[in-house]
């Protein structure tokens, strides 16, 4: 598991999801574009979250304004997931399940993809 992805504040995460959908590098104007226009962020706020991504090596400048990811979003998704059981359900996949199964959160459908999931032991994340 990444231990960057830990470092990954709410905000930064905004600057990290542009960057993955954008595919691999992504220059400053493309990137002040989007987020301006998806949370009103002005051109400062951008460039300081640019900054501190790049000072935690999350971040790398490959050029002169053009940005890419150091970490994959599947890395972050799997850190994010893996410390969400750990801190709500101690570390327990089976009682996140069985908390969505009480809950009606899933449905047959659900359950039976991941049934399948299970007894394919393939990664699908």
């Amino acid at each position: 598991m990444n231990k960057l992805a830990g470092k990954i504040r709410d905000s930064e995460l905004e600057v990290m999801r542009m960057l993955w959908q954008s595919g691999g590098a992504a220059p400053l104007i493309e990137i002040r574009r989007e987020l301006s226009a998806r949370r009103g962020w002005e051109d400062s706020t951008i460039k300081t979250l640019l900054r501190r991504l790049q000072a935690k090596g999350i971040v790398r400048l490959e050029r002169r304004g053009v940005y890419s990811a150091v970490i994959t979003e599947k890395e972050y998704s799997r850190w994010a997931a893996r410390t969400f059981l750990d801190n709500l359900f101690e570390g327990s996949a089976k009682k996140l399940v069985a908390a969505l199964v009480s809950d009606g959160q899933l449905e047959e459908k659900d359950l039976a993809e991941l049934s399948a999931l299970f007894n394919s032991g393939e990664d699908h994340a």
